[in-house]
Parts: C-alpha cells; structure tokens; sequence
C-alpha cells in the first residue's frame, strides 16, 4: 500500500506540474497587463505627466496576439514613450515591432537597446539562472540598426550613451542613456555630469538596471531612473517572489517602483515578452506600465509616498 500511495503521489505531483507550465506558456505568458503608477518625481510646481513605460518586448513575427494588445496601447494617450530596449527576438521581427508600436512612434520618445536587440537569444541551461545573477550568453546578430533608424526617422531620441534635453506636454526634460550594461557596453562617463537644474523632470534611461548605473545617475542627481530586463522575474513563486533578477539589482526591485537613495526614484518594466526559449510567465504576467508624474511635495522629494495601483487592460484569451 505504501508503494501505492507513493505513485499516487507522484502521479499527482508531475499532473500538477504539467498543469502549472502549460498556465504559464499558454495563458500567463498572453495575460497581457497595464500598470498604472504614480510617483511624484518632478519639480515642484510641475503639471503631470503621463509616461508610457514598454521594456522587453521580444518581438518574433508571428506573435499576432501581443501586436494586436501593443497596438491598442496609444488610446492611453501618454504625453512620452520610454523604450528601454530588447524589442527585438527575430531577424525579421523589425517591421513586426514598428506595426505593433503603430500611433505611439508619432508620440514623443526615447529609447536605448538591450543585449535582444543586438543578438538574437539562445537556448540556455536554466540552472544557470539560480547559480550566476549575471548569467549572459548571446547569439547571431540582429539588425538593430534598422529599428534604430526606423525608431529616429519618427522622431524618437536615441539615448544610448546621448545627453538630450527637450520639451513635451508644457515641460523641459533633461535625459540621459547608457547602452546595455548586461553586455558590459554602458560608459557612463560619457554622459556623466548633472542634469540641467532648470528641467522639470531629469530621466536616466539604462536597459539592465545594474547597481553601478544606477549608483552613477543617483549620484548625479537625477530624479528617476528607467529600467528593464529582469522579466519582474518571469518565474515568481507565490508568497516570496521573484527567484532571481538577471543582474545584480535585489529581487525587491526586480519590477515597479522604487527609491534609489535620498533623492532618486527607479521604475523596473516587468516586461511585455519572454525569450523563445523560455516562453513562461508564472505569478508575473507580461506588462506595460502608465507612469503619471507629479510633482514632489515642496521641500524635497518623498518617494516612500509613491501610489502604486495596477489595472489589467486585456483579458485572458
């Protein structure tokens, strides 16, 4: 009998396995979501801000269900796009991300690239990811400077590694990227220094949100930092989270808002897409977020007052 209850059990145990990967590379990973969060971040003074954030997006050509939820994304009107890169999962995936982005490119933007723009993914052992949080691997290259220049022609601002200051919705924003430093591409240096005093808002834009970029922009004064590539995890168990991070930022900011120091707030995407080769989301649905930017209460910047409320956009289908 023992024997019996044994493979019972078992049975049991690999049914509910079965049960859980198939929820999460079939109706997870689709469950597309909007977040909407408030963080008062600007100058005092300073009218809102709507700040659409898209990360991760891991475009392949035949992803009809993501294009179609993407494209419906201009309705929310955001006054700014911010891109922060790994569009890309396909060599003919170019035009696929430019129709699916649709009426947000004519929307004021800016962008910079992930190590998915620039090579395509490969398969990997997944233990890696619970033995090294900087596990990194790459494979053929992908043509990013054709969605560089498809994202320019329209008016984005490429950030990698750019110092820009522009106006949008009625107020100045100084901004500033670095390239992907999971790829160990980021120099800061080239675009060190504080941003201009006069902006109402001034924007640190990096892919990976590794510890030294963000310790660099906070250090320089800006107010908020952007960020993507951790998945907000991907693979979340309930109760305690995400497993790991893909980078060396703690698993208590892998996805939303956050302080970085005294005077510096960081917003993590969790991410729109997944990796072919891991096509799983679990207790971490695929997200954009709607950032509304208001200004920090006269006297200094409280961060820990951020209201943070997420609205789902698109049902399960």
């Amino acid at each position: 009998m023992a024997a019996n209850a044994l493979r019972t059990s078992s049975t049991v145990a690999a049914g509910a396995a079965a049960l859980t990967v198939a929820y999460a590379a079939v109706i997870e990973r689709n469950a597309f979501v909007m977040r909407e969060v408030t963080m008062p971040v600007l100058s005092p003074g300073s009218t809102p801000l709507r700040v659409l954030h898209l990360s991760d997006i891991h475009m392949r050509p035949a992803q009809r269900q993501k294009q179609a939820w993407l494209r419906e994304l201009s309705r929310w009107e955001p006054d700014l796009v911010v891109n922060t890169g790994d569009n890309l999962s396909h060599p003919r995936a170019v035009p696929s991300v430019v129709q699916a982005l649709g009426d947000l490119l004519a929307v004021p933007g800016v962008f910079v690239f992930g190590s998915n723009d620039y090579f395509a993914p490969t398969l990997k052992n997944p233990a890696k990811y619970l033995s090294d949080r900087d596990h990194r691997a790459h494979g053929n290259p992908l043509p990013w400077k054709d969605l560089r220049a498809a994202f320019t022609e329209r008016g984005w601002l490429d950030l990698t590694h750019n110092r820009r200051e522009f106006e949008v919705a009625g107020l100045v924003v100084a901004a500033a990227g670095v390239d992907d430093p999971h790829l160990g591409r980021d120099r800061y240096d080239t675009i060190a220094g504080p941003p201009s005093p006069a902006a109402n808002l001034s924007l640190g834009v990096t892919h990976a949100p590794y510890t030294r970029v963000l310790d660099r922009f906070a250090a320089d004064g800006y107010q908020l930092v952007m960020a993507g590539h951790t998945h907000g995890g991907q693979l979340c168990l309930p109760f305690y989270g995400a497993v790991v991070t893909n980078c060396d930022l703690d698993r208590s900011r892998v996805k939303g808002a956050s302080n970085w120091g005294a005077e510096t707030a960081l917003h993590v995407s969790g991410g729109v897409g997944t990796s072919p080769y891991a096509p799983l989301r679990f207790c971490c649905r695929p997200e954009a977020t709607l950032l509304t930017l208001v200004a920090a209460p006269t006297g200094g910047r409280d961060h820990t007052r951020n209201v943070l409320r997420s609205t789902p956009t698109v049902s399960v289908h």
